[in-house]
């Protein structure tokens, strides 16, 4: 699964990285959660320009009486969101990347749980793969959005098994793009990041606290 995440590049480089306007404020968030507002990237609807969107990191299919669903939809298994019944619709024409510079595992170990930060060797951001949707029955829209992940590369595996899917910059058009219905080309997607180039290292638990957020939850845990 994903449960946490950091988003800390500059403004202008997230720009370039996902084609879109240089965005007025950046906050740097180094412990962002599920329920929270996130910044995500999806193309306009009618249009192929990209738009930098806030959305509810929780999804609320269009059709659920209840918008609490989304306590339950932080996370979709990629294997199933393109037949499951909560994610088919959203998988066929409302996709989007979640912006992202580093993300949180936890590796059991002798009954506890060691937190690990993962990101690209390069530092730079990246997209994850996630789906939206919005919903609208109380007068209120909520536009939410879950994240799809797959089995864990490599050197993952050895902190969890599962792990987001991570969509490499040169297919960003075919994923973002609402008229691509072919499950089979878009699956092609859903597949563990090259292992080459991700890191990982531990930190400290500070992260495990949601009020948390500072760079203390990046840096790497001094053993003793």
């Amino acid at each position: 699964m994903c449960g946490r995440y950091t988003l800390k590049s500059r403004a202008d480089v997230v720009a370039g990285v996902f084609g879109v306007p240089v965005p007025p404020t950046l906050p740097e968030r180094f412990n962002i959660a599920p329920f929270q507002p996130v910044l995500a990237v999806r193309e306009k609807p009618g249009s192929h320009e990209r738009e930098l969107v806030a959305l509810h990191w929780g999804l609320v299919p269009f059709w659920a009486d209840d918008p609490e669903i989304g306590s339950r939809m932080a996370n979709a298994r990629s294997e199933t969101a393109a037949t499951k019944p909560s994610f088919r619709s959203s998988f066929r024409g409302r996709r989007c990347l979640i912006i992202a510079d580093g993300f949180y595992e936890w590796q059991a170990r002798n009954g506890k749980k060691q937190p690990y930060y993962i990101r690209l060797k390069s530092g730079q951001p990246f997209g994850i793969a996630g789906l939206w949707d919005r919903w609208d029955k109380q007068g209120e829209p909520i536009e939410s959005c879950t994240i799809l992940t797959c089995d864990a590369n490599e050197p993952m595996m050895a902190i969890h098994e599962r792990m987001p899917v991570v969509i490499p910059p040169n297919s960003f058009g075919i994923w973002l793009n609402p008229a691509e219905h072919d499950v089979a080309k878009l699956s092609r997607f859903l597949r563990p990041f090259h292992p080459d180039e991700m890191t990982a290292y531990p930190v400290s638990t500070l992260v495990n606290n949601v009020k948390q957020d500072s760079p203390k939850c990046v840096e790497p845990l001094q053993r003793a």
